[in-house]
Formats: C-alpha cells, sequence, structure tokens
C-alpha cells in the first residue's frame, strides 16, 4: 500500500531517493496523471512533479484536481510539497526552507474543488489549520534531526502566475500578512484536505519578491536557488518519511465526517 506523496516543485523534478523507479497511469474524471513510484526503506512511495518532468506545465494549467485525485486513488495518506517561493519577509532569505501555515488565495480562474454541485453536491470544508498539524510537527522533528534550518510558520500568498508579481502586488501582499509568494500551493492544500489526505508543504526561499530584490526576477536564479539547495530538501523529506511512517490517525481524514467522507 502507498502512504506517502511527494509532490515536486518548480526545481524538483526527480527526489532521488526513490529504488525501483516505476512509471504508472491513473484514469481520473479529470484527466490521465502520470505518476512515479518507488521504494524508500522499504516504504512505497508515489511522486508526482507537478510541472511535469521537464517543467513543460504553467501554474495556472496544472491539473490540480488530477493530481489529487490520482494520489487518492493511490490510497496515499500523506502528502509532502514541496514549493518554490519568493520572500516578502526580511527574516526569510534565500536558501532557507519554510514551512508554510497559512495561504491567502489571490488566484483568479482555478477550480478550487471536487464539489462543484449536480452529482457530486457541494461541500464547505473547514480550513482553520489548512497544512495538516501532524505533518507539520514530523517536519519540524525531521529539521531538528538533522541539522537542517527550518521556519516554522510563515503566510504563503497565492498568485496566479505565471508571470512574476509587481511590486505594487507585493508590497499589497506583505500588508495583509503574507511571508512568502508563489503560483502553486492553491489549490492543491484545499483539494488536499477535501479528499481528506493529511498534506504539508515545504516553501523553499529562491528569491526577495519583486521590489525587495535588487534585481530583476528570473526563472533561472530560482533553479539555481533550488540546485544549490537539493540536497538539503531530500535530506529534509528522507528524515520525514521516517517519522510519518509511525504516525497514527490525524483529523485531515476526516474533514468530510459530516458529509459522508470523501468518496472516489
Amino acid at each position: 500500500m502507498i502512504r506517502i506523496a511527494i509532490i515536486g516543485g518548480t526545481g524538483v523534478y526527480d527526489p532521488g531517493i526513490l529504488k525501483n523507479l516505476r512509471e504508472e497511469t491513473i484514469n481520473t474524471p479529470y484527466g490521465v496523471v502520470q505518476c512515479k513510484i518507488g521504494e524508500f526503506n522499504g516504504q512505497a512511495i508515489a511522486f508526482i512533479p507537478r510541472h511535469g518532468s521537464t517543467h513543460s506545465i504553467p501554474p495556472h494549467l496544472i491539473n490540480y484536481r488530477a493530481n489529487l485525485w490520482a494520489i487518492k486513488k493511490l490510497g496515499v495518506e500523506n502528502i509532502i510539497a514541496t514549493t518554490a517561493v519568493g520572500s516578502l519577509n526580511p527574516a526569510m532569505k534565500p536558501g532557507d526552507f519554510v514551512l508554510v501555515d497559512q495561504f491567502l488565495d489571490f488566484t483568479k480562474n482555478r477550480i478550487t474543488t471536487f464539489y462543484e454541485g449536480g452529482k457530486r453536491g457541494v461541500v464547505h470544508v473547514d480550513v482553520t489549520e489548512p497544512y495538516c498539524p501532524t505533518l507539520r510537527q514530523k517536519l519540524l522533528q525531521a529539521s531538528e534531526n538533522t541539522g537542517i534550518a527550518l521556519h516554522a510558520r510563515g503566510t504563503y500568498v497565492c498568485a496566479e502566475g505565471p508571470r512574476f508579481e509587481t511590486p505594487a502586488e507585493i508590497k499589497m501582499f506583505a500588508k495583509l500578512g503574507g511571508d512568502l509568494v508563489g503560483m502553486t500551493n492553491v489549490p492543491e492544500v484545499v483539494l488536499a484536505r477535501e479528499a481528506e489526505i493529511c498534506y504539508t508543504t515545504v516553501s523553499m526561499v529562491t528569491n526577495f519578491a519583486a521590489g525587495i530584490a535588487p534585481n530583476p526576477l528570473t526563472h533561472g536564479e530560482v533553479l539555481e536557488t533550488m540546485k544549490a539547495n537539493a540536497e538539503n530538501i531530500k535530506k529534509l523529506i528522507m528524515a520525514a518519511i521516517g517519522l510519518i511512517a509511525g504516525a497514527g490517525d490525524c483529523s485531515c481524514r476526516h474533514a468530510l465526517a459530516e458529509y459522508g467522507g470523501f468518496k472516489l
């Protein structure tokens, strides 16, 4: 049984920790998903590169519903996601890891639910704690065990993309309490909660955001920072997997209890 999935963001197209890798094609009501499945320390782990294996899918066109449905179909109970982010917070510098605990949604054209009425009905899922508190504790413990520094909290602002943000937008996001800005965490985190899957995100700061950074932003800069820190993100995930394996039940897995639970 596959209990853990990794969703890799920009620069994490292959976690490099899985053995006996195989490709699996998973059919969903929202499209076909290509998923890699391998082993780590005797555990089966699923891996999906969010942007495709060659970064061919822009953030606003990622098939988030298909990805999460496929992960649920595999029987996954826990997701560790990685994201590349710009920083609005001077304390969160390029190269830092942040375990986000809240988000602000500034996306515009994305479907953010599995429940659009009709046969599936309508649900109003609670996201008071959008990122699984149990998984967050496991990641913090992994940080302590490995000595890899991790900011314990941060508010992720999700912009629509694929363009970078303007300095005026960044000023607004900061005034609203944002610490980081990225383009992919919503609706992924919300769909995971609807699917009753524990989900957490480790964000890597790749640059200071527009208007804070001294130079214009480039995608190359993002990739270079991710590459420089690839070994640490790998170590952090490896340490976390061992801790998650022994985790018990969690409230995330009963998020839709009042609606009879999530059904494929």
